[in-house]
């Protein structure tokens, strides 16, 4: 059969699930992109400093690494998967609802967290289901599954730009806003866009925290909440799909039971959360190999992903210091550039990983990585190249994730806990990569930035080449066992 009408039946065999799991990560990203261009409004809301309303960033990004390292956990059944995705969906859109009646930044903090916690479960677990669906296929389900979250991080900012605030939304006691300009606090919301992480940059600023409040964001967050609501409700209608709900009156249906068998006839992954898979009695008999990969595709991941969140970060940051001096205004598209490369980037490798395998599309996409870090480092007074550079910087590192992911699990044979470690280990580098970036910036300047990611993607492409030497030695070793176990086992089947 052609590999096109195969991995057509595989997707009409499985598509209510499929189309959910897209769905949820819709979610996550609509969650993930909103907090960055309502930063200034939210203080405004709970009347708090600068530096007291970016402990909100820092709640949302611990609790995403907790959750992503503890929903593996949630796994063990189709049913409490499904419920624990409904649940944080759920959760999301009440998150939504509940934010702009916080009006302490501690009460907000609490909200993010619990946002957090959601999306990080959310990730580890579509992830693993759409592994466990499409095994050897899922490369291709997987890019679309995080053009979902793109998608969503590009409708977020877009509903919540005509309720953000023009001018100071905290009034002083005289009933006039403070000598913040609306160009100024244009700069402040690109800067905070990076979670946060450049704060020592525009801590010169000072800005109301007692008066009127005169905000319109809450109407934005309504609005997200009412968008998000169908997505629990398809979690939902998946799991009455499936008669998994108590009013089910027959009894549950087996989704697929030979999807859920990996390739070498075994009925039950390891996965679970980053701790259970530190449970010696699962780890005794691998091989050093098995560890290694593990090891080497969460750090390839640690290390892209961290490259993501600290260029969108700080690429502002670095286009409005010298030598550069970019206008605030063509400088804040910059990271909406990136975003809708990576977005448009994974949509175009739904049809790659289809063409080419997983290390040919990986092999291609960090060299690009390292190709246009160089540039943007040989160019670093142009304009117009950091334009380009951020474009194709995008399209390039947009399916590393997925791949690597696919890839990793292939290779162990969908055992070990691949997707759990990949999935934390990317949220932890997305967080640690951003802060150590702002720190050299904050102590070497803007031109560190460009450096700091060319070492990066050069690191992460080296980790790439060890991976696929480690992969060589791994599927010999597993070739020479399986030939003595047919060996041993002839000499049976001729004294019977």
């Amino acid at each position: 059969m052609l590999l096109d009408e195969r991995i057509w039946l595989l997707f009409k065999r499985h598509w209510p699930q499929t189309l959910t799991y897209w769905s949820v990560f819709f979610s996550f990203g609509l969650c993930i992109a909103f907090l960055g261009p309502t930063i200034l409004d939210l203080r405004c809301q709970t009347q708090s400093t600068l530096q007291q309303i970016t402990w909100v960033f820092v709640s949302q990004q611990f609790f995403l690494l907790v959750g992503s390292s503890v929903g593996g956990l949630f796994k063990k059944t189709l049913k409490s998967s499904l419920l624990a995705l409904f649940i944080c969906t759920l959760i999301i859109s009440l998150v939504f609802a509940v934010i702009p009646l916080c009006h302490h930044v501690i009460l907000l903090s609490i909200a993010m967290a619990l946002a957090g916690k959601a999306m990080g479960v959310i990730d580890t677990i579509a992830n693993l289901q759409l592994v466990k669906l499409y095994q050897k296929d899922s490369a291709i389900f997987l890019q679309a599954l995080h053009f979902f979250t793109g998608l969503g991080a590009l409708v977020s900012p877009l509903v919540a730009d005509p309720f953000l605030a023009e001018d100071s939304c905290v009034l002083g006691a005289n009933l006039t806003t403070n000598s913040s300009s609306p160009r100024n606090l244009q700069h402040l919301r690109s800067t905070l866009a990076g979670h946060g992480a450049a704060l020592h940059t525009i801590s010169h600023f000072r800005l109301y925290t007692d008066g009127v409040v005169v905000t319109r964001v809450s109407y934005a967050f309504w609005i997200m909440a009412l968008i998000n609501l169908p997505v629990p409700a398809a979690v939902l209608a998946l799991m009455s799909h499936e008669r998994l709900l108590p009013c089910s009156r027959s009894s549950p249906r087996l989704l697929d039971a030979d999807s859920n068998r990996s390739p070498t006839g075994d009925t039950d992954q390891e996965h679970g959360s980053v701790f259970s898979c530190c449970n010696p009695a699962k780890l005794r008999d691998r091989s050093a190999t098995f560890f290694i990969i593990h090891a080497l595709g969460g750090a390839i991941l640690f290390i892209t992903d961290g490259i993501i969140g600290s260029y969108a970060g700080f690429v502002y940051t670095y286009a409005v210091s010298p030598p550069l001096l970019m206008g605030h205004k063509m400088a804040g598209c910059l990271d909406s550039i990136f975003w809708a490369a990576i977005t448009v980037g994974r949509l175009a490798s739904m049809y790659l990983s289809y063409r080419y395998t997983a290390p040919k599309l990986l092999t291609v996409s960090l060299v690009g990585v390292i190709l246009v870090q160089c540039l943007l480092l040989i160019f670093y007074t142009s304009s117009v190249f950091l334009f380009f550079g951020t474009c194709v910087l995008g399209l390039c590192i947009s399916s590393v994730f997925p791949s690597v992911l696919a890839f990793t699990e292939d290779i162990l044979e969908y055992k070990g806990c691949a997707t759990t470690v990949l999935v934390t280990s990317a949220s932890t580098g997305e967080m640690l990569l951003q802060l150590l970036v702002g720190s050299v910036i904050h102590s070497q300047g803007s031109y560190s930035f460009l450096l700091c990611g060319t070492v990066a993607s050069f690191i992460g492409f080296c980790l790439f080449l060890l991976l696929l030497y480690i992969q060589n030695i791994h599927r010999s070793q597993h070739t020479d066992l399986s030939q003595c176990t047919d060996m041993k086992e002839k000499p049976k089947t001729g004294d019977s």
